[in-house]
């Protein structure tokens, strides 16, 4: 990861246009590709970013981050402040709550539920940025990382579209096509999906665990 602190104005140019002013910020580079800015407040949210995949050029004091969808982010360098490298090795991520991690063996023994003619190639399947969930394959032979969560977020989209960008660099499994399912996937996290081309499904786990509906419950 590098991390620069630095006097910058920064302006985004895409589906809509951004512009900061001139001030002191970190520029945060991960391994990824992902470039994100933040101030020295607001909690963990950068004031811009671009995701993964990406391309950074810097010249004379201009850097240009620019992605294969045209949108571009043009960061001014008034005054370097610091510039360092921190290599920090392999993140196994964030381990699975119970509920996340039940879902996930129980998908894995029962693969069809996410879609007809699926069957599992491996759980926890690598990448260079970490395992996603499960790779299947579909009743045609397309392959189809699939992440799982117990609420569908944005985070979790992200989180699948840095995956597929690796996945789809290995000529033995691409094109890769990308699920979330979650017991419950937020209407912002669909409207994502849909924008990347991720599925969203949302899974029953009670039903997934073989336990019926009470039919006589009135409450």
């Amino acid at each position: 990861m590098r991390l620069v602190v630095a006097r910058c104005s920064v302006d985004y140019d895409g589906r809509l246009a951004a512009h900061l002013p001139e001030a002191v910020r970190l520029i945060m580079i991960k391994a990824d590709g992902c470039v994100a800015i933040h101030a020295d407040g607001g909690a963990y949210k950068p004031l811009n970013w671009m995701n993964a995949p990406n391309r950074l050029s810097e010249e004379d004091g201009v850097w240009t981050v620019v992605n294969p969808s045209g949108e571009k982010l043009t960061i001014t360098i008034h005054e370097l402040i610091s510039d360092t490298d921190h290599d920090l090795g392999h993140d196994p991520g964030l381990d699975k709550d119970g509920v996340e991690a039940h879902l996930q063996e129980l998908l894995a023994a029962s693969p069809e539920v996410l879609g007809d003619g699926f069957r599992l190639v491996r759980r926890e399947y690598p990448t260079d940025i970490g395992p996603v969930d499960l790779l299947c394959r579909d009743a045609d032979g397309n392959a189809i990382a699939v992440e799982i969560k117990r609420r569908g977020e944005i985070a979790g989209v992200e989180q699948l579209t840095r995956y597929l960008q690796f996945l789809n660099q290995d000529p033995t499994l691409a094109p890769v096509q990308g699920m979330l399912a979650a017991q419950v996937v937020r209407p912002q996290a669909r409207a994502l999906g849909a924008d990347r081309g991720i599925e969203c499904v949302e899974i029953d786990y009670d039903l997934l665990r073989g336990i019926e509906p009470d039919q006589a419950k009135l409450f």
